[in-house]
């Protein structure tokens, strides 16, 4: 077994272990009804366990071939992988600085939409109209799940909806 298949196999057993122990706190908490203060919770412990196990699955049936590809194009793609993670941190800390005076709906969109961007692979054309679509929609989805489903307000900044 090389590094690259061993690499992905304790990332899917560290992902399914953090699902596990996250379901065992999630079943402490008191539950009141189905749709409660706990459900959030349960519904992120299942994914986490599903995400483990498939990652799990998929990282054993890799073949060598492909294992062979994708250490050929490591060199190059590591490059731009370090470019994306500090991309994102950037965007991350920008998002949570002018969150509170501009707003929940219009930060929200801007950051998905350059997300989408940064995590748009280099060899395929970036969808501008798509994901400015898909970000307005998400961010205003969002925003009234919380602020009508949930009753939690959000900042509304410059908005003040």
């Amino acid at each position: 077994m090389d590094a690259y298949k061993r690499k992905e196999l304790i990332t899917g057993g560290f992902m399914l272990a953090a699902g596990i122990a996250y379901l065992l706190a999630t079943m402490a908490l008191p539950r009141k009804s189905f749709i409660d203060a706990a459900f959030v919770p349960y519904v992120l412990a299942i994914f986490m366990c599903v995400l483990g196990v498939l990652q799990l699955v998929f990282s054993a049936r890799k073949t060598p071939a492909g294992e062979a590809a994708a250490t050929v194009d490591d060199k190059k793609n590591e490059v731009s992988e370090y470019g994306t993670v500090i991309k994102t941190l950037a965007l991350i800390a920008v998002y949570i600085a002018t969150l509170e005076p501009i707003g929940f709906p219009i930060v929200t969109a801007v950051y998905l939409y350059l997300q989408f961007i940064v995590l748009t692979p280099h060899g395929q054309k970036i969808g501008h109209l798509m994901y400015a679509v898909i970000s307005i929609i998400s961010a205003i989805v969002i925003y009234l799940i919380f602020r009508q489903g949930f009753d939690l307000m959000l900042p509304a900044g410059i908005l003040n909806i």
